[in-house]
């Protein structure tokens, strides 16, 4: 007998590459586990002044010319996702945190919207957050530009006046600075993080598909609540 779900808290930024990789891991641990496992998606900002962050960090490496190539060579060992040769190149978002506001938003609206827009907990946020990684690595758009980001939340016929809403009135931003703050509470070193077990357990970065799924496996079927888990 297991328990009845296994939370896991999954902290990303929507510019790192590793979360953009990670995203079918996530998708087959839905798949296998469905209503056992709940993910409920945080954003970590790291990439909020990418200038600080690629031209100056990277100056010795060639900037975003080196950042570029450093990406492409990554996405090289995972054929599942397509990068756009001009991600760093010619688009460069300044900020990954003008998205991660926007999504704070989407999240808002989807909390009072009762069933208009999902029927499943953060489906909407899920879904919009994936068409930004979409259209910022696949077809190099500039996600911190406000325009793109109602662009694509307008694909999926949510009116704008209800994302502004919560963006004009401090909501949106509320949220923003408190996820900002779990940066530090939970010692999150980097995008992608997973908190399982209350957050008591944390695995970081480009984790494998069966760590994931052993450590959802150990936290279901072990009866014991109380004791560490061996994954």
């Amino acid at each position: 007998m297991s328990n009845s779900k296994v939370d896991i808290a999954y902290y990303s930024d929507i510019l790192c590459v590793w979360a953009y990789v990670a995203q079918v891991r996530l998708e087959e641990l839905k798949a296998k586990f469905q209503e056992q496992v709940e993910i409920t998606p945080y954003h970590v900002t790291l990439f909020g002044d990418t200038y600080q962050r690629i031209a100056i960090g990277w100056k010795d490496r060639g900037g975003y010319q080196g950042f570029s190539d450093h990406i492409l060579e990554v996405a090289e060992g995972f054929p599942h996702v397509e990068i756009n040769p001009q991600v760093w190149k010619t688009c460069q978002p300044a900020t990954s945190g003008e998205a991660h506001l926007f999504l704070k938003a989407i999240d808002l609206v989807e909390k009072n919207s009762g069933t208009k827009y999902s029927y499943s907990t953060h489906a909407l946020v899920k879904k919009i957050e994936w068409d930004l990684r979409l259209a910022f690595f696949r077809d190099a758009r500039d996600i911190a530009q406000m325009d793109v980001l109602f662009d694509i939340s307008e694909q999926h016929s949510i009116p704008r006046k209800e994302i502004q809403h919560f963006l004009d009135n401090g909501q949106a931003m509320a949220k923003f600075c408190s996820e900002m703050s779990m940066k530090n509470s939970y010692k999150l070193d980097g995008s992608p993080t997973y908190l399982f077990n209350n957050k008591r357990q944390k695995l970081y970065g480009n984790v494998g598909y069966k760590i994931l799924e052993a450590n959802v496996s150990e936290l279901l079927y072990n009866h014991d609540h109380q004791q560490a888990s061996w994954c």
